[in-house]
């Protein structure tokens, strides 16, 4: 997620946080990420979205997550632990 633009880094669409959450559960879910690894790529990917941002209003990217959690994509505690840490609570 970590490309520089200019020295710069370019905030991340919504729908790219959306996208990179839910492989980050399918792995999970299929097994691909032990425990540990989903930890690890969890925080890096939290992390990331700190020093890059996410674009959009906090309507706008709460809209690209919420289904994920109400679809069941996501595990409601990693959703919380999302937007909690990302300020978005």
């Amino acid at each position: 997620m970590a490309e520089e633009q200019g020295g710069t880094l370019k905030p991340v669409a919504p729908a790219r946080v959306a996208a990179e959450l839910k492989r980050l559960s399918d792995g999970r879910a299929s097994g691909e990420f032990d425990r540990d690894e989903y930890e690890h790529r969890f925080s890096r990917m939290i992390s990331e979205l700190r020093d890059r941002r996410i674009a959009g209003s906090r309507a706008e990217i709460l809209a690209a997550l919420t289904p994920l959690k109400d679809a069941g994509t996501v595990d409601l505690r990693d959703w919380d632990r999302l937007v909690r840490q990302l300020g978005l609570t």
